[in-house]
């Protein structure tokens, strides 16, 4: 799969990351993948179902993938939730 082809989803404005998809999908990319962790989840989800609701209708999901990630950080190891929503046309 190509980098460009990966919406990392942070703390930008939702619209931002539809704005990015759409564009993606317009420039005859087949398929997009949204990911995301922690409590950005949410987020994902949303920008998702903003993008086949309002502006994509022929968008479908191929695949959606739950995980868990172990991070090393200055407290120690820590568990964080990750998804990644595959959108194809």
């Amino acid at each position: 799969m190509a980098e460009e082809n990966i919406i990392y989803v942070g703390k930008k404005p939702t619209m931002n990351y539809v704005l990015a998809i759409v564009t993606q999908f317009n420039n005859n990319v087949d398929h997009i993948t949204i990911k995301a962790r922690g409590k950005a989840i949410s987020k994902a989800v949303d920008i998702a179902e903003i993008t086949r609701r309002k502006f994509l209708h022929e968008a479908k999901y191929s695949a959606i993938k739950l995980d868990t990630e172990l991070l090393k950080g200055e407290r120690g190891e820590l568990n964080v939730s990750s998804i990644e929503i595959t959108l194809t046309r």
